[in-house]
């Protein structure tokens, strides 16, 4: 079942239409659904599909003769072409006079086995890109190969594509249209779990509960889930152990440099390195407050889910989940499932204010969502604000996000009204989201103000048709 990428079909579907040569450079992490993708672009079209394989130049062309051959012929040739160059050539020449998809998939594994390929397509692509009516469309895998050998200013093949897609998981409504049987609550426990990589959401079962499914995948020894962010990283990165150190410090609530530092043991040079390439990964983001640019001020946090979870729950009880503690473990985990959705729901409601806007929904037309931390100077104490985005140097939007069992009282909207006093905004609208809906004072008071809205996390649902 193929659901979502309307956008990214739709944007392939024009480059297809444009009846002239076309290059796209598509990439992105490994389980995203890049050749998913693919495969539902060239349904009923004519194609050539080759995935490259962790081997040598000789089996690699082996393996796309095979493809390019069977393609022209209908039938299976065992005869190979003498190099890539002429077997590229090729397939130039059968899209002279009709349009003809090429797609050359985990291309690293391909160019790394032959180091001229690069070199020997940027050849081809001047020769006859004028004249050609072939769509080539190299995928990859690796993050900082498709960057650094394709898509850099340095790489051979730069200057040639004609498009990028750099494929991300799933946002929370695409997330919720594999979920169609789950409840409103389970909906973002769901993506809370495990993200939007697709190949993650099809280890979950929506005709199951929750507690079930964290037990069938993260807590079972034999599940797809159970051990996937470390072979992840193995295939990414050298020294995964380092990483997963990072990854479990930052997991745990190190959020600085130095106590990420201080928690593996390794001196900030070191850890700033391994966490660049995390952050590159799409695994660990970077925060500095809303508006600032200072980077001593800045916060690290897992990005990915998945791998939020698995580290926060899954690694420290290792030893129990091997020896069939599924029932302990998870009694153990449910108690910090309403402080872990937290940030969860933050994202969810960032979601969902960019959804208001581009719908043209929004009292504040914003250019970036963030979160702010700082000083407040009458208090003097630390204080952050969950939301902000500016519309510019007037006006701008707060907003706070609560996902727990009470309704939110008056004090969090005066909480949030004097935090955004800190700042010099003479228009400010005020959003407040809950999990279970708010007090009466506080919409009393929301109402005197008008200018702040409510939102509870059912009318969000209703808004994205979920």
């Amino acid at each position: 079942m193929f659901i979502g990428r309307e956008r990214e079909l739709k944007s392939l579907e024009q480059l297809y239409t444009s009846g002239k040569f076309e290059f796209a450079v598509l990439y992105g992490r490994r389980r995203v659904g890049k050749t998913a993708l693919l495969t539902q672009f060239i349904q009923g079209k004519k194609a050539i599909y080759f995935m490259g394989v962790e081997s040598n130049a000789k089996q690699n062309l082996e393996n796309l003769s095979k493809s390019i051959l069977e393609y022209a012929s209908s039938i299976a040739a065992e005869t190979s072409f003498l190099s890539f160059q002429a077997a590229l050539e090729y397939v130039f020449h059968l899209s002279e006079k009709e349009r003809v998809i090429l797609v050359l998939d985990e291309y690293p594994y391909i160019a790394r086995s032959s180091k001229s390929l690069a070199s020997t397509l940027q050849l081809l692509i001047d020769k006859n890109k004028d004249t050609s009516k072939l769509m080539l469309i190299l995928c990859g895998s690796s993050m900082s190969y498709m960057e650094d050998q394709v898509l850099a200013y340095k790489a051979p093949l730069y200057g040639r594509r004609t498009a990028q897609m750099k494929l991300l998981p799933f946002d929370f409504q695409e997330t919720c249209r594999y979920f169609s049987r789950f409840q409103g609550e389970d909906k973002a426990l769901a993506y809370g779990i495990v993200g939007g990589t697709p190949q993650y959401l099809l280890q979950i079962n929506d005709r199951l509960s929750i507690e079930e499914n964290i037990k069938n995948t993260f807590l079972n020894p034999i599940s797809f889930l159970y051990e996937e962010p470390v072979n992840l990283l193995k295939q990414e990165v050298r020294e995964p152990s380092i990483y997963t150190a990072i990854i479990t410090a930052i997991a745990a609530g190190a959020s600085r440099m130095s106590e990420i530092s201080n928690k593996v043991g390794e001196d900030t040079n070191v850890c700033a390195s391994y966490i660049k390439n995390l952050i590159s990964l799409g695994i660990v983001q970077k925060e500095t407050p809303y508006g600032e640019k200072a980077s001593r001020k800045s916060l690290y946090s897992i990005e990915d889910n998945m791998f939020r979870f698995w580290h926060r729950f899954v690694l420290g009880n290792n030893s129990l989940i091997a020896r069939g503690a599924a029932d302990l473990v998870y009694r153990r985990i449910e108690p910090q499932l309403s402080e872990y959705m937290g940030r969860v729901f933050e994202d969810i409601c960032k979601q969902y204010l960019w959804k208001l806007l581009l719908d043209g929904r929004s009292p504040v037309e914003f250019t970036s969502l963030g979160r702010w931390w700082g000083n407040d100077p009458i208090e003097k104490a630390q204080t952050e604000i969950d939301i902000l985005g500016e519309q510019d140097k007037m006006t701008a939007l707060f907003g706070e996000c609560k996902w727990t069992n009470e309704k939110v009282d008056l004090g969090v909207l005066e909480t949030l009204v004097y935090r955004s006093r800190l700042f010099s905004y003479s228009k400010v609208h005020y959003y407040l989201f809950s999990k279970s809906g708010f007090t009466r004072g506080c919409m009393e008071r929301a109402n005197e103000l008008n200018s702040v809205t409510l939102v509870e996390y059912r009318d969000m649902l209703k808004y994205d048709g979920l």
